[in-house]
């Protein structure tokens, strides 16, 4: 199945350890299509419903209708067989945002 960049599958994230965000929840794919065809792995930003306007290390989008956050500091890899089923995509301007922040948060700006 090929895993695209920005589309929001649900994931299971346990286990985990520590501060990081666990359970059962949407993700969104932010590997380019390439890595995700080449390797068993996608780097993915979960999503969550406690919302935190101003948290400069997240982004509030819509999912399914609902209100949500991307979790930027919570970046990570993840195994492909987490991936349960996809649920959506983002849009452009979502994309475009999350391409921002990510840059804004990492890049060496």
């Amino acid at each position: 199945m090929p895993f695209k960049r920005y589309d929001i599958y649900l994931a299971d994230l346990n286990p985990t350890k520590g501060a990081e965000i666990s359970k059962v929840r949407p993700v969104i794919i932010v590997s380019p299509d390439q890595m995700n065809a080449a390797l068993k792995t996608v780097v993915i930003c979960p999503l969550t419903t406690q919302l935190h306007p101003r948290w400069r290390t997240r982004l509030q989008i819509r999912c399914a209708g609902r209100r949500a956050e991307i979790v930027v500091d919570q970046i990570r890899a993840i195994s492909q067989p987490r991936l349960v089923r996809k649920l959506d995509a983002l849009s452009e301007h979502d994309a475009a945002e999350l391409r921002r922040l990510i840059s804004e948060m990492y890049g060496d700006g």
